[in-house]
């Protein structure tokens, strides 16, 4: 029933929380350190980590002010129909781009690891990532979006967290093992580098999960400010730790040749990170679900919102199911497009393609776009901005002036990432097709 929704404990709450946080983002650590430096990466990872934390007790602090409690309904009460749209757009387009990715991402990297651990050759059906990621798709993923309520997802959000568990335990075991043969870099442990739009970029990417706040904030049994609080520092802090410690063993092993995907630095003969290949594939599979949820809700709330007429459940169903099937056939279509996560987005006619010839790769471009022209803006900008709104007094005053504050850092780092992101255009990596690093062949000398 559509008034009697599953509502769960903050502990099963909280899983569902965090793995919308850890997500596929947090492999990209390592590589963030090495742009920002190492220092000035870890003391970023706190700053976005707390601004983070800020931003979603302030986006329920602003429910509760203007009495919408969904995102889109939060900006229309603050800005009106232009907000609601200039929501509607970026909460659809950022989870959908993010479910695309995934599919690319499963295909990738499960046809690599089953065909050498299995054998087979190119002309099994194992061997065709549409095969791979069909089967995905059919099992996995699809009966998972199709439930209403994100609070049936907390047990399959453990699960996932028990196989993030496992990859960061992975990586500190090659810590050890891989450390001395993996060539030392210039300048590895600088403090501090150049590249820190791009790092925020990446972390804001990591740690977003403002487009499904409303959705979990209704999924906690008497849900209230101080609830929504407690859950939310316990889970921000949980995600920091987890990212720190991903971010710290990775660029410990890997330094300066640390990649944005890190479990590409690793070799594809070693088992046991083939293990944590799968399961980070399993991981992002069982994430699918919740960005899933968020894109049916915008498209929910912008088509069918505001009907008059009384809706019978089955006519609500058949539509809860067509929504849901045409938002995972359509992702798994244009992962298909390409063989590797290649989403660009081509500033000179503001549209989305995917180079299939180019293959050009995620690990700048993508983060870039999604983590500084997306994640920053639904993070950062748009929650203080609506709380400026809706909150009465001076901008100044000790309850406004950090959002002003945190506006203000989401608006310099948006602008500074898009100018970054034209003058970048150009210089990205080319996709590796499982290309291995020269110290995974120990008769080749490196160094």
């Amino acid at each position: 029933s559509e008034d009697e929704k599953p509502q769960s404990s903050l502990p099963l709450a909280s899983f569902n929380y965090i793995n919308s946080i850890i997500g596929s983002g947090v492999i990209g650590i390592p590589y963030a350190l090495h742009q920002a430096g190492f220092g000035i990466g870890l003391l970023l990872l706190v700053l976005v980590a707390l601004a983070t934390d800020y931003s979603l007790v302030l986006m329920i602090r602003s429910g509760h002010l203007s009495g919408a409690f969904s995102y889109q309904g939060l900006m229309e009460a603050a800005f009106g129909k232009p907000g609601f749209v200039l929501l509607s757009v970026l909460q659809f387009i950022y989870p959908f781009i993010a479910m695309v990715s995934y599919n690319v991402a499963v295909g990738d990297t499960l046809t690599k690891v089953l065909m050498r651990l299995t054998g087979v050759n190119s002309d099994s059906l194992l061997s065709h990532r549409e095969v791979v990621v069909a089967l995905a798709t059919i099992l996995i993923t699809t009966p998972l979006c199709l439930y209403r309520d994100i609070a049936k997802l907390a047990k399959v959000s453990f699960l996932s967290l028990v196989f993030v568990a496992f990859i960061l335990i992975s990586i500190f075991v090659r810590l050890g093992t891989l450390h001395d043969r993996v060539p030392s870099t210039p300048d590895s442990w600088r403090f501090a580098n150049w590249g820190i739009v791009q790092a925020i970029g990446i972390m804001a990417f990591a740690f977003m999960c403002h487009h499904n706040t409303f959705l979990l904030y209704g999924s906690i049994q008497d849900a209230d400010q101080r609830r929504w609080d407690t859950v939310t520092h316990a889970s921000i802090l949980t995600s920091l730790v987890v990212s720190a410690l991903f971010g710290i063993a990775g660029y410990a092993t890997f330094t300066g040749s640390s990649q944005g995907d890190l479990l590409e630095n690793y070799c594809w003969n070693d088992d046991l990170m083939n293990v944590s290949r799968i399961s980070f594939s399993i991981t992002i599979l069982l994430t699918f679900p919740i960005e899933c949820f968020v894109t049916r809700e915008v498209v929910e709330n912008s088509f069918f919102s505001r009907q008059t007429a009384p809706e019978e459940d089955s006519s609500r169903t058949l539509r809860h199911v067509g929504i849901t099937i045409c938002i995972v056939l359509t992702t798994y279509l244009i992962s298909m497009a390409t063989d590797c996560l290649g989403v660009v987005l081509e500033l000179n006619n503001t549209s989305l393609y995917t180079s299939y010839n180019d293959n050009v790769k995620i690990t700048k471009l993508l983060h870039l776009f999604q983590g500084v022209l997306a994640a920053v803006p639904l993070a950062y900008v748009l929650p203080a901005v609506s709380y400026l709104k809706l909150e009465e007094g001076s901008v100044f005053s000790h309850r406004k002036f950090p959002a002003l504050c945190l506006a203000l850092f989401g608006l310099i780092i948006a602008i500074l990432g898009l100018v970054l992101l034209i003058t970048n255009r150009n210089k990205v990596d080319t996709c590796s097709h499982g290309n291995e690093p020269s110290y995974c062949f120990p008769n080749v000398t490196v160094g």
